[in-house]
C-alpha cells in the first residue's frame, strides 16, 4: 500500500512538473527547438524520477529479504535443485498444493522436494511463511532443510521419509506388510507428540488443520512425523480461537467448521479420526462400500455406546486382534477426542499422557454425532466442487 502511495506521488509529480513547463513555453511563445528541447527535458525528468522510484523499491525488498533470511533454513538455487533431483525424474507423490520430487544433496543425503503449483504470493510473504515452518524443529514434525525463492520458482526441501505415508500402510495390505499392534500404537503417540509441540510449545499455537494418514510420513523405524503445513494457521497465545474459512479433508473436518470458528481442537478430532482408521485398518470415507457403510464414523460410535468396540478392531492383522483389549483402550481415546462439543475433547497433552498411562479417559463420553445431517451434506458439496473447502496459504510439506 505504501509502495502504491509513492508511485502515485511520483506520477503527480512529473505531470504538475510537465504542466508548469508547457504553460511556460505557451505564454513564452518558444520557438518550435525551444519546444522540442522542453519535451526531452520533460522525458528525462520523468525517467530520472521512475529510476529513483524503482531503485529505492529495490533496495526495500532487498533489505526486506537480507531481515529474512537471518535464521532461515538453507537457501538453495533452482539449479542445485534440479541437479539434486536430476531435473524432477523421480515423483514421490504431489498434492493441492504441487508435486514432490526425490532428490540427493552433493554430500549423498537423500531429500524430498516439493515445488509449489500455484502461485499467489510474493517473496515477502512466502520467506515469512519458511521462516515460520523452519523455526519449530521437533523429532515427530518432518524437518524443513530448506527453499527456494528465485524468480516464479518456490520449492521446499525437506527431509527424506522412506517408508512414506501412513495411509499405503494401514489402507494397502496387498502391497505392504501389515502393521502389528506395538508399531501402531507408536505412531499414534508419535503423531500426538508431534500436535502437543504444535498447540503447546511453539510461540504461537500452530493449527495444523489437515491431520489425515496421508500427511504422516514414516522413517526407516516406522517412527511418525507430522508433514504438509499448507493449510496452517497461527494463533496468538491471547487467542481463544480463530476464525477461518473451511479447509481440510472431507472425512476429517471438526463439526465446528461449519461456523468457521476453530481452535486448535479442530486438529484434535482430526486426530480421533486418524486413530480411529489406524486401528480399524479401514477409511473413515470409503466411496466403494454400500450406502450404509460409506461413513465409518457412525458405525464406531455406535458400537462404542453398544460397548462392541471389539468388532472393529482391524480384523486383518492376527497380532492386532491378539492385542485387542489394549486397541479398544486406545479406540476410547479417540472417542474422546470425536466429542461434537470441542471444549469436551482433551488437550494433545493430556492425550499423549493417556497413551502413556499417566490419565485416565473422560468417563461420560458423549456417543452421539453433531448435526450429521448438516456434515454429510457439506462433504458432499465438497466432492461436487460446490463447496471451497481450501484456501491456502502456498507453504506445504511433502504429501
Amino acid at each position: 500500500m505504501a509502495i502504491r502511495r509513492n508511485k502515485t506521488a511520483v506520477t503527480l509529480f512529473i505531470i504538475i512538473i510537465g504542466i508548469i513547463i508547457l504553460l511556460t513555453i505557451f505564454f513564452a511563445g518558444l520557438t518550435t527547438a525551444a519546444i522540442i528541447v522542453a519535451g526531452f527535458l520533460v522525458v528525462a525528468l520523468a525517467m530520472g524520477f521512475w529510476y529513483v522510484f524503482l531503485r529505492k523499491k529495490r533496495d526495500e525488498e532487498e533489505c526486506i529479504e537480507d531481515n529474512f533470511l537471518s535464521g532461515m533454513p538453507m537457501r538453495f538455487t533452482y539449479q542445485e535443485l534440479k541437479v539434486a533431483t536430476g531435473d524432477f525424474k523421480k515423483k514421490l507423490g504431489g498434492g493441492g498444493f504441487g508435486s514432490v520430487f526425490e532428490g540427493t544433496l552433493q554430500n549423498g543425503d537423500k531429500i524430498a522436494v516439493k515445488r509449489l503449483d500455484a502461485m499467489g504470493q510474493g517473496t515477502k510473504e512466502f520467506l515469512a511463511e519458511v521462516k515460520t515452518i523452519g523455526s519449530i524443529h521437533h523429532v515427530n514434525l518432518v524437518k524443513l532443510i530448506g527453499f527456494c525463492a528465485e524468480k516464479l520458482q518456490r520449492l521446499l526441501v525437506y527431509e527424506y521419509m522412506c517408508n512414506g505415508s501412513l495411509d499405503k500402510w494401514i489402507f494397502c495390505k496387498e502391497s505392504l506388510a501389515s502393521l502389528d499392534w506395538q508399531i501402531r500404537r507408536t505412531i499414534v503417540l508419535d503423531i500426538a507428540k508431534g500436535l502437543a509441540y504444535l498447540h503447546e510449545e511453539c510461540r504461537q499455537r500452530i493449527v495444523h488443520l489437515d491431520i489425515k494418514p496421508q500427511n504422516i510420513l514414516l522413517d526407516e523405524k516406522l517412527r511418525a512425523k507430522i508433514s504438509d503445513f499448507g493449510l496452517c494457521k497461527l494463533i496468538d497465545r491471547d487467542q481463544s480461537q480463530v476464525v477461518t474459512t473451511m479447509r481440510g479433508t472431507p472425512g476429517y473436518l471438526a463439526p465446528e467448521f461449519l461456523s468457521s470458528a476453530i481452535t486448535e481442537k479442530a486438529d484434535v478430532y482430526s486426530f480421533g479420526i486418524l486413530v480411529m482408521e489406524v486401528v480399524c485398518g479401514k477409511k473413515n470415507l470409503e466411496r466403494s462400500q454400500p450406502e450404509e457403510f460409506v461413513h465409518l464414523l457412525p458405525i464406531f460410535m455406535r458400537k462404542a455406546e453398544e460397548d462392541q468396540l471389539v468388532v472393529m478392531v482391524d480384523g486383518s492383522s492376527q497380532d492386532m486382534q491378539l492385542h485387542n483389549s489394549e486397541a479398544v483402550q486406545v479406540m476410547k481415546v479417540a472417542i474422546w477426542c470425536l466429542q461434537s462439543d470441542y471444549k469436551r475433547r482433551p488437550s494433545m497433552s493430556d492425550v499423549v499422557k493417556v497413551l502413556e498411562g499417566n490419565l485416565d479417559v473422560e468417563a461420560d463420553l458423549d456417543y452421539t454425532l453433531h448435526n450429521p445431517t448438516t456434515i454429510a451434506a457439506t462433504i458432499r458439496e465438497a466432492e461436487q466442487g460446490t463447496t471451497t473447502l481450501i484456501l491456502p496459504s502456498f507453504l506445504s510439506g511433502p504429501r
